[in-house]
């Protein structure tokens, strides 16, 4: 899965795509290096990331899906927002997914919206939103925790008419670097929930933070965790560098 965001203020600057000729070629190159899904939002949802709004964020997103859906008509496009009427114009437009971070937590339309729009819906683990989440990083058993919560989700998109469920853990939402390791470690545990497992690590902080350097330097180590997520068994890498990730897929798949 191919990050492409339609935001000035994402937290890694060359994932930031306002122009539209950058963003199709942007979005060539992932799919021409084999990105499968390609994942296009207009809201950053960084630590700390203040809320644009719903009109803002359709009228940066939508045109963005329309425009790489009119280009590329065979490309699976997932929209990346936590906002039920942004899901509903952004599958009109063309993108057949839905990402959303707060697992149908911040807008009480989204899972019953999803269900009536007969997509898959990846649901991500987090508390709060962006402003908030980091000031709710506490836990008393990570994994157990997060398994509640998402057995739970299962019924509740069962339940509404969602058939084809992903999980995602929510690396750096409401988590730390050391919930993030954790977590890393424990991701078999969520194999139980019979559901695709998302893994959305790339150039994050916990990267570039553990190794004293930058986002702008964080691919080697995005590759090193990427590796141990497919080996603990992740499904989908989200991704900002689709070339890597795609090696990464090929030689653990030898491995195994």
């Amino acid at each position: 899965m191919g990050i492409l965001n339609a935001t000035p203020d994402s937290f890694y600057e060359k994932s930031r795509f306002l122009n539209q000729d950058a963003l199709l070629n942007h979005a060539e190159k992932m799919l021409r290096e084999g990105a499968g899904i390609l994942d296009i939002g207009g809201q950053s949802t960084r630590p700390g990331a203040p809320q644009v709004g719903i009109t803002e964020e359709c009228e940066r997103v939508i045109p963005a899906i329309k425009a790489v859906s009119s280009r590329f008509p065979e490309a699976i496009l997932s929209v990346d927002t936590y906002h039920a009427r942004v899901a509903r114009e952004a599958v009109d437009a063309g993108a057949s997914m839905v990402n959303d971070i707060s697992g149908g937590n911040l807008d009480p339309d989204m899972i019953p919206t999803v269900a009536t729009l007969r997509v898959p819906y990846v649901c991500m683990h987090s508390k709060g939103d962006p402003k908030t989440m980091q000031a709710q990083a506490s836990y008393n058993d990570l994994a157990g925790e997060l398994l509640d919560y998402f057995i739970a989700k299962r019924q509740q998109c069962l339940v509404a008419g969602i058939t084809d469920l992903i999980i995602d853990p929510g690396f750096g939402f409401a988590k730390n670097s050391s919930h993030n390791f954790e977590l890393l470690k424990q991701l078999p545990v969520f194999r139980m929930i019979g559901c695709p497992l998302l893994l959305g690590l790339s150039r994050k902080s916990t990267i570039y933070k553990t190794l004293g350097i930058g986002p702008e330097e964080a691919l080697n180590g995005s590759t090193v965790l990427n590796t141990v997520g497919l080996l603990y068994g992740a499904d989908i890498l989200r991704v900002h560098d689709v070339r890597e990730a795609k090696q990464a897929v090929k030689l653990v798949a030898h491995v195994r």
